[in-house]
């Protein structure tokens, strides 16, 4: 499934945290991790030493790029290594379409102050315009589980879920995973005088979430199915992962708006923002 793999790293704890699991995934997929580092030209780096003019950023990157080498070279995972220069979404996104990467990982934090900051809202400025999927990992906390053991797909039938329930259903297969086929009827978006219609969604989701468990089980997947009411698809989501265990979140960047529902969009982004454990969004057809 993943043949390469774009590693974003500022060299700070969080990226370093984030990295076992990227050599996790890599390992088992056999696939090259592009290790890159980005020398933000939104801040001044440039220094004389002596008589050279030295690039500060860049010899700083050179050492954390190389660095992850080496560890990634301890577990025998090939890397390609690059210091580039540019504003760090942009270049992060660039590189992975003109590298024909699968996938892009990045933790959701990096370095904060006033040196420089690689990731944080870094990460979900590279969800909304990556043109390959993106494996948001959370640097804090206890470390990812690799291989997945229950994966959660929250769906609202769009077209952008049922690609994202083809890369769950995958990556179940070959973890030996349950998958978690979760919809939630959010209400919260709908205002009180549409409350009235809520079996229909009830009964629409169900039939959404019976499509997905379907398709996985004809994969040989185990699934649980789930439907769900409440004020906030984005916590209805968290509460699920805390309450089953959960190791990965998959789920598209876009879904259905309107007054009917609204699961996925900038609930993507607000899970991204607080998932306890890794999220992997399937980017629009309009930023492939």
């Amino acid at each position: 499934m993943f043949d390469r793999i774009l590693f974003p790293t500022d060299g700070s704890d969080g990226a370093d945290a984030a990295f076992g699991h990227v050599l996790d995934l890599a390992a088992d997929h056999d696939a090259t991790v592009h290790v890159l580092n980005v020398a933000d030209t939104t801040h001044d780096s440039v220094t004389r030493v002596g008589r050279e003019v030295v690039d500060v950023l860049e010899e700083e990157g050179e050492g954390v790029v190389d660095a992850a080498a080496e560890r990634a070279a301890d577990r025998g995972v090939e890397t390609v290594t690059a210091v580039l220069q540019g504003g760090v979404d942009e270049t992060i996104v660039t590189y992975a379409a003109e590298r024909e990467v699968d996938l892009v990982a990045m933790p959701t934090r990096g370095r904060q102050g006033l040196d420089r900051l690689l990731l944080g809202s870094t990460t979900e400025r590279v969800v909304r315009r990556s043109p390959v999927p993106v494996l948001s990992l959370r640097p804090d906390g206890e470390a990812a589980r690799y291989p997945y053991r229950n994966v959660l797909l929250p769906t609202d039938g769009s077209e952008r879920a049922a690609e994202a329930l083809d890369r769950a259903v995958a990556l179940a297969a070959r973890s030996g995973a349950t998958l978690h086929v979760l919809s939630v009827v959010d209400v919260g978006t709908i205002g009180a005088e549409a409350y009235s219609g809520t079996d229909a969604l009830v009964s629409a989701s169900e039939e959404t979430v019976g499509e997905a468990v379907a398709v996985a089980e004809a994969a040989g997947v185990e699934t649980v199915e789930r439907v769900e009411v409440g004020s906030s698809a984005a916590r209805g989501i968290r509460s699920y992962i805390a309450d089953h265990d959960v190791d990965l979140v998959v789920m598209g960047t876009r879904g259905l708006t309107g007054v009917e529902r609204y699961l996925l969009g900038s609930v993507a982004e607000r899970t991204v923002r607080t998932s306890p454990v890794p999220v992997l969004t399937v980017p629009d057809d309009d930023s492939e």
